[in-house]
């Protein structure tokens, strides 16, 4: 969905006769640029790996966000657990029951409702399991995106809409525009404001 109305493009400075496409083309640019496929609230799936010692990981899109009716943007969430990598001692109570009768690399359901989150830096905070043993890799289904596309957004999209028609080869004169000659001209059209309205919402560690 395009983050400009036509109703809006006169409070962010385009032109009344700006047609869609530019709009539109200027959304698919800074999705690609945030390196996810909408800046609303959709779901994702990750698995991330957790460091020897702790019991937090960081969710790549921001800000997590419920969808829909639900309560809590954490829709499921498991959790691998193995021996101690060598060198890591563990000691919690039973840990020497757990490596007997676990299998290294056993995936166990985590009660997203037990998860400590941060919604805006998608930080969680893992509860240890019953027996001790740490996890060492998490998968996790949660919803992350804006409830209502803010001004931030909107701004931006604003300012690659007129960045674009400033180009001698992106004119208002052509008929039809297409994603790969927005992505062409991207390094022009993402300048440093747009990026600073977008950077909140740009993918962590991926591309």
């Amino acid at each position: 969905m395009a983050y400009l109305l036509p109703a809006d493009y006169g409070n962010y400075g385009l032109p009344a006769g700006t047609t869609p496409d530019w709009v539109t083309e200027a959304t698919v640019l800074i999705n690609s640029y945030c390196r996810r496929p909408d800046l609303n609230v959709m779901q994702y799936q990750e698995r991330l790996r957790i460091a020897a010692g702790s019991q937090t990981v960081r969710l790549s899109y921001l800000p997590l966000a419920p969808l829909g009716t639900a309560s809590s943007p954490l829709v499921a969430i498991e959790g691998k657990y193995g021996r101690p990598r060598r060198g890591e001692t563990v000691r919690a109570p039973l840990v020497d029951v757990a490596l007997a009768f676990s299998l290294p690399g056993e995936w166990t359901a985590i009660d997203p409702s037990t998860v400590d989150f941060a919604s805006d830096t998608g930080e969680l905070t893992l509860p240890w399991n019953l027996l001790g043993l740490p996890y060492n890799e998490v998968a996790v289904t949660y919803t992350a995106g804006l409830a209502v596309i803010g001004d931030d957004v909107k701004s931006a999209c604003a300012q690659v809409v007129r960045n674009a028609q400033a180009q001698p080869a992106l004119n208002t004169s052509m008929s039809k525009l297409d994603t790969m000659q927005m992505k062409y001209f991207s390094s022009s059209l993402l300048d440093e404001t747009v990026k600073a309205w977008l950077r909140p919402y740009v993918a962590n560690r991926l591309g």
